[in-house]
């Protein structure tokens, strides 16, 4: 199977975790897009979607599938979402969409964070793809000295490219990521830093892995 036919197997059975009755949170990227138009066939049973992006928001509408504003939702039972890295812990780097910031604000409405995912997003520690982080325009270039000096990361701006909230967005690159919740708290404390694209606080309750062999299921304890 290609990436594509794996994406569009986990879309599909990430329809397993969606609560019927209930406002369902919706991510970003090529892989949720295929659950969204899985989705499309569950609208009848759902009472709307919180959605983390203005493309995902396009797509949902486009289904007739009804967004709600996050400040009209106070809970969601799950938030079903990719990412660009996922540990064995269920630890992820998110935010090669540029939509991180978003998508912790639906995460952090969820009860479980359900991530889809091809099997190469696995990884034993994060850090090889680029870490997103959403920056205060101002702030960037002392943002990109405090990389370089508390991680050795390499921080350029990803051009062309400013997040729905319009921000900009830095891409950091030469981290081995050992710690990430420790990590994710610190960078969180940087004047200037929006979002750090770890998620470590909001990281899955379950990852559906799509394989050669079909979707495996990966669990993470509390």
């Amino acid at each position: 199977m290609t990436a594509d036919d794996l994406k569009a197997l986990v879309g599909r059975a990430a329809l397993a975790y969606v609560v019927p009755g209930s406002v369902v949170g919706v991510g970003t990227g090529s892989t949720v897009n295929h659950f969204i138009d899985a989705l499309a066939t569950f609208k009848g049973q759902i009472a709307g979607a919180v959605s983390s992006s203005e493309k995902s928001s396009e797509r949902l509408a486009a289904h007739g599938i009804a967004v709600l504003d996050a400040n009209a939702v106070a809970a969601i039972p799950v938030y079903i979402d990719g990412a660009d890295e996922i540990d064995h812990g269920g630890h992820m780097i998110k935010g090669g969409g540029a939509a991180l910031t978003r998508e912790k604000i639906v995460a952090d409405l969820a009860e479980r964070f359900i991530c889809i995912a091809d099997a190469s997003k696995l990884v034993e520690r994060l850090g090889s793809y680029p870490l997103p982080v959403e920056v205060i325009a101002m702030a960037a270039a002392r943002i990109t000295r405090r990389f370089a000096e508390a991680y050795g990361g390499v921080a350029t701006p990803r051009q062309g490219v400013t997040t729905d909230n319009g921000n900009l967005l830095l891409d950091v690159r030469g981290l081995q990521i050992a710690d990430p919740l420790a990590m994710e708290t610190e960078i969180n404390q940087w004047p200037g830093v929006v979002s750090v694209g770890i998620f470590a606080r909001h990281r899955a309750s379950v990852c559906l892995l799509g394989t050669a062999q079909g979707v495996q299921t990966l669990r993470f304890g509390a």
